[in-house]
Order: structure tokens, then C-alpha cells, then sequence
């Protein structure tokens, strides 16, 4: 059995447009005796991160919907810039809410995702299984399905959903060298710089229409997704480093004030 590694449950949210949540999770590197079990050669000082976005997105279907189906929804993981993942990621396994029929839902091919409808919220847990060539570890993801705006006032839209994603980097520290050869151009994964040292046998690149064919640029959904990046990333910390900076030189200003010698009159 595959071992488990969980992400904590992200922050519950009801908005309209996408809520970013950020986290970032390191594989742990199996011991020296299970390398040698598994005869897996690993490249040092190197490396590998995915980064993935999962998350759910909920149509109001009208008035004229039951009561029991108010909502159609998705629940998804991708890539980050809707890279295909199945490179790195074999299947998805979805645990849905158990009223549902067939509530554990398998998907073995990207895009790794799921559609339902329904009137109620609850939390989803996705389970990430990765080929034999990368990890034998699972990853636990848990989202939490939201179907209602609570921060909106007036009526439902049927054009407007409601969009929850979480951004997460899956690292996998001193990789496979099998799988390293195989993925080091991959458009989805990041290779941290290889030192010179290394000499990496070539592999044959993936067919690029098989890689296109898995991911989700001209999704149907792709003009709701969140736009992760870097560069939108150092954006906000930089904006955040200078209200922080602002802050502090006004509560030194105060201080200053309430050190000085009362005036006399």
C-alpha cells in the first residue's frame, strides 16, 4: 500500500471569484534501505516541483431547477498554467459525499476532474497516485464544495459561478533519475538547476499532441480558472513588504511624538 501525505484542509470560502490559497508540500525522500529495495537510482541536490491547482466550480442552475439538483459543479485538479499532469500523476481518486451514488470516483487520464449536480456543500477528499517512476507515495487533498456566494447581495446568476481553487507545489526531493530524464522538459514540472556533474541519458520527448490532449488551456471552464504565477506571487509580497514598511515608519513617528517633553504655554 502506498504511504499517505495529507495537505492541511485549506481556509473555507464563499466567493464568486477565485480565492487563492497557497501551499506547498514536500515529498519526504524514502530511506536508503527502500531505495535499494526498489532499485531506484536518485539524483542528489536536484529537485522536481509540480505545481498543481485543485478546486470546485459551481453553476446556480435556475429557477426552474429541483430542489435536489440546484447546482451543477466540477471538481478538478490541474496544472498551474493547465499543463497536462499525467506525467507525473497516474489517477485521481475523488471521495464524494456518501448520498451520492458511486461516491469514490476514479479518474485515471487527465484531465483528472469530475462533474455532479446537487444542492448541498461538503468536503472532498482527492487522493493524487503518482507512476511507479516517481513516488510510491499518495498525496491527501481535502476542498471543501461551495455553492453559494454568502458575500454577494441580490439574486443568483446562472452565468456567474462560484470559484474556489487552492495553489499547491508538489516537491519531490532527489529524484528518480529515470523519472528525472523523463519530465526535465516536461511544460508542467520545474527542475531546480542540475549541477554539472550530472549526465542524464536522453529520453524520448512525450508526443506534444499527447501532452496537449490532457491539458486544460481550452477547457470549458478555463475563463473561470485563477491565473497562478511567479511573477503574481512576488507582486503581492512586495506590495505586502510595503504597507508593512509604511506601517512601521508611522508607529515610529508616534512613538517619537510621545517621547517629547510636553510644551508649556
Amino acid at each position: 500500500m502506498p504511504e499517505n501525505l495529507q495537505a492541511e484542509p485549506p481556509q473555507d470560502g464563499n466567493e464568486s471569484t477565485p480565492k487563492v490559497q497557497v501551499q506547498r508540500l514536500k515529498i519526504t525522500r524514502p530511506s536508503e534501505d527502500a531505495d535499494k529495495k526498489s532499485a531506484l537510482k536518485r539524483v542528489k541536490d536536484v529537485e522536481v516541483c509540480v505545481p498543481i491547482v485543485y478546486g470546485t466550480i459551481a453553476f446556480w442552475l435556475g429557477k426552474k431547477a429541483s430542489e435536489t439538483q440546484s447546482h451543477k459543479w466540477t471538481v478538478y485538479v490541474r496544472g498551474a498554467k493547465n499543463e497536462n499532469l499525467g506525467a507525473v500523476i497516474k489517477k485521481a481518486v475523488f471521495q464524494l459525499h456518501p448520498s451520492f451514488n458511486n461516491p469514490v470516483r476514479v479518474v485515471e487520464s487527465p484531465p483528472f476532474e469530475l462533474s455532479e449536480c446537487g444542492w448541498g456543500e461538503f468536503e472532498i477528499a482527492i487522493s493524487l497516485f503518482f507512476h511507479d517512476d516517481v513516488c510510491d507515495k499518495q498525496i491527501d487533498l481535502y476542498h471543501h464544495l461551495k455553492l453559494y456566494a454568502e458575500d454577494e447581495s441580490g439574486p443568483q446568476s446562472i452565468k456567474k459561478p462560484v470559484v474556489v481553487e487552492s495553489y499547491n507545489e508538489i516537491v519531490f526531493p532527489e529524484p528518480p533519475a529515470d523519472f528525472l530524464a523523463r519530465v526535465q522538459n516536461h511544460p508542467a514540472v520545474v527542475v531546480s538547476r542540475l549541477p554539472s556533474s550530472i549526465n542524464l541519458s536522453l529520453v524520448p520527448a512525450e508526443n506534444a499532441h499527447e501532452i496537449e490532449k490532457g491539458d486544460t488551456k481550452t477547457h470549458a471552464l478555463s475563463p473561470f480558472f485563477m491565473i497562478f504565477s511567479e511573477a503574481d506571487e512576488l507582486l503581492k509580497l512586495s506590495g505586502a513588504r510595503q504597507q508593512v514598511q509604511a506601517h512601521i515608519v508611522k508607529l515610529r513617528r508616534q512613538l517619537s511624538m510621545m517621547d517629547r517633553p510636553p510644551q508649556s504655554f
